[in-house]
């Protein structure tokens, strides 16, 4: 398949998986890229050395392209900036934060850059400061996104109607299915994240892909927009924070409450009470934990599958 997604990042198909903390390091990302689509690894979780430790892995695992997450808030970014230039890392992309700090330096290096945006303001944004390519993430995803709740139905057409740049969607894509939907809608490759949580590779903890697989309709919720909005599973700590805002806590308290670490304690440690449990909503059609090489083969299935259901006269008005 090629499309501007493919030729952008020399893939075979224009599937990416995305760059979660405490979820993807290098086995998966080389899993992925292995497979035909685009590998990333996590780098907002990882101290300077581990990265790198993970480039060097990731560079003896596949030879094809593979890109690193690089969140723009990062304390030490210039130091994971130099790995990733010093290995010729073919592929980076940016979120948290302003796109024109790093894009061109990375460019000069021979270096793509794409920007993760939640609304057709920062892709425009990103376009601006002269990124190759957006991924518009969707109120469905995990983790951190967008304070306005603009669905990926909706968000992707909007930023379509809008950019010249390829356009990448997320948010609550977990099935070939969602993938066929995600193009029609305009996009040009789509990023997956939550389906990929549950896969053997994942460096998260057992415990909380056991849950991912357990999550139902409704198992998320997101909360603290006045910090940065992330989707969680309800849990223990969930219930801390909603009882928080029953009481009218304070942003510093709610701060307070959330802490230093939680993230790590409850996706990379498995503490499924206290740990703070990101994913999307896509999360309630996960079912097993299988390898990342499975996922991607059981995603080029549906997504066939549903092309040529929709090349039926169901669709035919």
């Amino acid at each position: 398949m090629k499309n501007k997604i493919t030729s952008l990042f020399n893939i075979e198909y224009p599937i990416i998986q995305a760059g979660m903390i405490w979820c993807s390091g290098w086995r998966l990302a080389s899993a992925v890229s292995n497979a035909g689509g685009l590998g990333i690894i996590g780098s907002g979780s990882m101290y300077p050395e581990v990265l790198e430790e993970h480039v060097q892995k990731c560079l003896k695992a596949t030879d094809k392209p593979f890109a690193v997450n690089l969140p723009m808030l990062y304390p030490d970014i210039d130091k994971h900036i130099e790995t990733i230039i010093k290995y010729k890392v073919p592929i980076v992309f940016t979120s948290a934060g302003n796109p024109k700090t790093w894009t061109a330096h990375l460019q000069k290096h021979g270096i793509k850059v794409v920007h993760v945006v939640s609304s057709v303001k920062f892709a425009l944004k990103a376009q601006d400061a002269g990124v190759d390519a957006v991924v518009a993430e969707g109120f469905e995803a995990g983790g951190h996104n967008g304070r306005d709740e603009t669905t990926t139905f909706c968000l992707i057409p909007m930023v379509k109607e809008v950019i010249k740049i390829p356009l990448i969607a997320a948010g609550g894509i977990g099935s070939g299915s969602g993938i066929l939907a995600a193009l029609n809608l305009g996009a040009d490759g789509v990023q997956i994240g939550s389906r990929f949580v549950a896969s053997e590779e994942s460096s998260a903890h057992l415990n909380f892909k056991n849950a991912v697989v357990e999550a139902k309709e409704g198992a998320t919720m997101l909360t603290l927009k006045e910090i940065t909005p992330v989707r969680l599973i309800k849990n223990a700590f969930f219930d801390h924070v909603a009882e928080a805002y029953r009481n009218g806590s304070s942003v510093e308290q709610l701060k307070e409450l959330l802490g230093r670490g939680r993230a790590k304690k409850g996706m990379f440690e498995g503490d499924l009470n206290e740990g703070e449990l990101e994913i999307g909503q896509v999360a309630g059609l996960i079912h097993n934990i299988q390898p990342a090489t499975e996922i991607f083969k059981q995603l080029l299935s549906e997504y066939r599958l549903a092309l040529e259901e929709q090349n039926t006269d169901k669709f035919q008005f």
